[in-house]
């Protein structure tokens, strides 16, 4: 059984973790109006231009349709090889 002295450290030490995350979490959390905002989605049109290197801006609406109709290659139908396994062991 803990003694006086120990309650008191337990107590105390519990207290002070318990005001320090809720100071921080305070202190770290978005802002109500920031938090809707982000959750609220975006269409592609209010989005800016992207730079893309080596070929310009271009609109975000336009790399979404180039997506839509070039999509990429499923994993699977890649035609490397794969690695031969070797045993590493001793």
């Amino acid at each position: 059984m803990l003694d006086r002295t120990g309650m008191i450290f337990c107590s105390a030490g519990i207290v002070l973790a318990t005001l320090a995350c809720s100071i921080g979490f305070s202190l770290a959390a978005l802002p109500p109006e920031k938090l809707q905002a982000a959750q609220t989605p975006t269409g592609p049109e209010a989005l800016p231009d992207v730079e893309i290197p080596g070929f310009g801006k271009v609109s975000v609406l336009d790399l979404m349709g180039y997506y839509i109709d070039n999509p990429p290659a499923p994993a699977s139908a890649s035609t490397s090889a794969p690695a031969p396994q070797r045993f590493g062991g001793c």
